[in-house]
C-alpha cells in the first residue's frame, strides 16, 4: 500500500483513527503540522501564515491557487514517497484514480460531533460547539469546491466510508489495516499507479528529511 487518505469530520475521532492505523501498520502519519515542516524543508516559509488565514480556505484568491498547486505536487510525492496515512488537505480528491491509495472518509452523527468537540475543547456550550462543528464543515466544503469542484460530503470520491456512530474507532481501524494489507497483495498490472508520478527530487529530498528527523525524535 502506498497511501491512505483520510477525510474525517470534526468531532468523528478521525484523527485518534489515523493516529492508531498509521501505528499499527508502521506508515508515516502526514498531519497539517507534518506538512508543515515538510514546507519549511523545502523553502516555502509562507506556508503556516497563508493556511492559518481565517477563511483562506474556503475563497478564490490567487494566493490559493499558488498554495493549492504546491499542496498537490507535495501530496503526489508522498503518495509516491509510500507508506504514509495522509490527513485531510483534499488528498482523496488528489490520489483518487490511483489502484494503490486508499481514500477513506470518517464521519458521524452531527449530535455525537457535537458532544464529542465539547469534550475535546472543554466547552460548556452545546451552541458554541456546535457553531464551530458547522464552521468547519464549511471551510472543507468550501476548500475542496473551489480547489478540486468536489464534494465533500459525496461518497463517491471514496473507498471506504465509516461512520463511527455505528462503527467503534477501534473497529475503524481494524478495517483499514486490513483492508490496506489486502490490498498490498493485490496486482495493479495495466492500472494508474503512484509509480507512474513524477516527482520532483528536492521535494522527494524534503519529504525524506523531514520523516527521518521524525524518526530520531522518536
Amino acid at each position: 500500500m502506498t497511501a491512505i487518505t483520510i477525510s474525517r469530520e470534526i468531532g468523528s475521532n478521525g484523527d485518534w483513527i489515523a493516529e492508531e492505523t498509521a501505528l499499527r501498520l508502521g506508515y508515516h502519519l502526514v498531519s497539517k503540522h507534518t506538512l508543515e515542516r515538510i514546507f519549511l524543508q523545502y523553502g516555502f516559509i509562507d506556508f503556516k501564515e497563508m493556511y492559518d488565514v481565517s477563511g483562506f480556505w474556503a475563497r478564490f484568491d490567487p494566493q490559493l491557487g499558488e498554495l493549492v498547486g504546491m499542496l498537490n505536487r507535495f501530496v503526489q510525492a508522498l503518495a509516491a514517497h509510500g507508506k504514509i496515512v495522509l490527513v485531510g488537505r483534499g488528498g482523496f480528491a488528489m490520489l483518487k484514480n490511483y489502484a494503490d491509495v486508499l481514500n477513506v472518509r470518517i464521519q458521524a452523527p452531527l449530535p455525537m460531533r457535537i458532544e464529542q468537540v465539547m469534550l475535546e475543547e472543554n466547552l460548556p456550550d452545546r451552541q458554541k460547539a456546535e457553531a464551530m462543528v458547522k464552521e468547519s464543515d464549511r471551510i472543507r466544503q468550501g476548500f475542496l469546491e473551489t480547489a478540486y469542484g468536489s464534494r465533500w460530503n459525496n461518497s463517491n470520491g471514496f473507498d471506504l466510508v465509516i461512520d463511527t456512530g455505528k462503527i467503534s474507532p477501534e473497529i475503524a481501524v481494524e478495517w483499514m489495516v486490513d483492508t490496506a494489507l489486502r490490498m498490498d497483495e493485490q496486482k495493479n498490472a495495466g492500472q494508474l499507479t503512484t509509480a507512474n508520478l513524477e516527482i520532483d527530487p528536492v521535494m522527494a529530498h524534503a519529504i525524506k528529511e523531514v520523516f527521518d528527523e521524525v524518526i530520531e525524535e522518536t
